[in-house]
């Protein structure tokens, strides 16, 4: 089954180019447009896609509230991936403690929005672990919050395969790093989601690095 994609952004030119990559891809499907995150949740329950590719700027419902909208109110969301001009943009740290799932630079080459769409459906390891830390260092250092880390009372594997999330090491990568099977692996990370309340990787590694469990150097 092909991965399916809504296509969220106020600018015509940029869906038009965002469609014109993913549809020319065997395994991706653009089911539908939207140029605002007012018009994201009927979309979303019509369309059942399984990625969103929204702009994190537009007039009416930016792409942080459009998100804290469809986490809120969708039972089985898809995932978000927030279109960004510039990868330094606070508005983009606020879309991923949000619950977006990742972001995409709108001057990305084909190639990369390829992967990107990819890599955050299939939820196995983290879209650009080096923004991600480098966004946490800029915006997240003032909302330091131990409280999270310290209830979760992760295991000390727990925690070691949190740090290597971090990195934005894949499931096979850890495996292959820690001498076990991709299924343990799997275990640990569904385990450190569940003690964090974290809806994804993205949200449990920001957490780790406001914590200051995981040091965004």
């Amino acid at each position: 089954m092909p991965v399916t994609v809504l296509l969220v952004d106020d600018e015509p030119l940029v869906r038009a180019g965002l469609r014109a990559v993913l549809a020319a891809q065997p395994d991706i499907e653009v089911v539908g447009e939207a140029a605002d995150g007012a018009a994201v949740i009927p979309l979303v329950r019509s369309l059942r896609p399984d990625v969103v590719a929204m702009d994190v700027r537009m007039p009416l419902l930016d792409g942080i509230e459009a998100t804290r909208a469809v986490l809120r109110t969708v039972a089985e969301p898809p995932k978000i991936l927030v279109v960004t001009t510039f990868e330094d943009d606070e508005f983009v740290y606020e879309a991923l403690r949000a619950g977006a799932d990742g972001f995409l630079l709108k001057r990305s080459r084909p190639e990369e929005i390829v992967h990107a769409v990819r890599l955050v459906a299939a939820g196995d390891s983290l879209l650009f672990p080096a923004s991600v830390r480098q966004l946490a260092a800029r915006y997240g250092a003032g909302r330091a919050d131990a409280e999270p880390l310290a209830k979760a009372r992760l295991t000390e594997r727990e925690a070691e395969v949190l740090r290597l999330m971090a990195r934005g090491l894949t499931n096979a990568e850890m495996a292959a790093g820690l001498v076990v099977g991709a299924e343990t692996v799997k275990s640990h990370v569904s385990a450190v989601l569940a003690k964090l309340g974290a809806r994804d990787r993205t949200q449990a590694v920001i957490a780790a690095y406001e914590s200051g469990f995981v040091a965004p150097r």
